[in-house]
């Protein structure tokens, strides 16, 4: 066990952290994404290529970025271009392993809503919409999705689909066109989820001290599990010291 004790959110963003591997090119946003980006790059994938919405190539931020437009994140990149560039040339000709997703709602198909909560027409809450995640969840090679975990997040169907995942199944994805992979992974302050033969969530990993029950009880359909489901790694010491003192020292997203 650690000594330092650590939050749900610090899981999360560690065992995102982990699935990335050295080398990779990255398309990622700000917020829990962006640190789990940097912890990779800190620690098992220093050759990591982080890509940015705004047209950064290659960012190296001196501190945390508080918007996709941050001048921070233009100090010390190999490249800045237009966000047209960023898409076409990068993005949709295959040229971004992973794209990071979040959303207000995700269902059992991995399909993301970030538009709206209720009827689109009459909705409860309006929210901000898709940005540049529809283009991320098409055409990236593959995505990871980091959410915290509980029933309103995880919908057995999304009020709206902003960004496509695997729609009613594999095949559906497969018909539609787009060349990327879809989700590879869900990642959540409870969980490991991946997608099934047919694109259908399952339980693959749990967290240190979390049940198989606990994800039921905060899943909005009967989940599915994988036929073994393995235990996930306590954060260590060195990744949340890097967490604290080097990439988010004022808490502004780990709190």
């Amino acid at each position: 066990m650690n000594e330092r004790i650590y939050s749900k959110n610090e899981l999360m963003i560690v065992n995102a952290a982990r699935l990335l591997q050295d080398g990779e090119l990255v398309f990622v946003g700000v917020g829990t994404p962006n640190l789990a980006c940097n912890l990779a790059r800190r620690t098992h994938a220093p050759n990591l290529t982080m890509v940015y919405e705004a047209g950064v190539i290659g960012a190296q931020p001196a501190r945390l970025p508080l918007s996709i437009g941050d001048p921070t994140l233009v100090s010390g990149a190999s490249a800045v271009c237009s966000m047209y560039e960023i898409f076409s040339l990068y993005l949709q000709r295959g040229n971004v392993d992973v794209g990071f997703l979040g959303g207000a709602q995700i269902d059992r198909f991995c399909n993301i809503n970030a538009t709206v909560i209720g009827d689109y027409r009459h909705p409860k809450v309006r929210l901000p919409g898709s940005g540049g995640s529809m283009e991320i969840a098409a055409w990236a090679n593959r995505c990871y999705i980091m959410t915290p975990h509980d029933k309103r997040r995880f919908p057995e169907k999304v009020d709206f689909c902003t960004s496509a995942g695997f729609l009613s199944g594999r095949a559906e994805r497969e018909k539609s066109g787009v060349r990327g992979r879809g989700p590879q992974a869900v990642v959540t302050d409870l969980a490991i989820m991946m997608p099934d033969e047919n694109g259908e969530l399952q339980v693959t990993a749990l967290h240190p001290g979390v049940e198989l029950q606990d994800v039921r009880d905060n899943t909005g359909w009967e989940i599915k599990t994988a036929t073994s489901i393995t235990r996930t790694a306590e954060p260590t010491s060195g990744e949340l010291r890097i967490l604290h003192e080097e990439l988010d020292p004022s808490g502004i997203y780990l709190n």
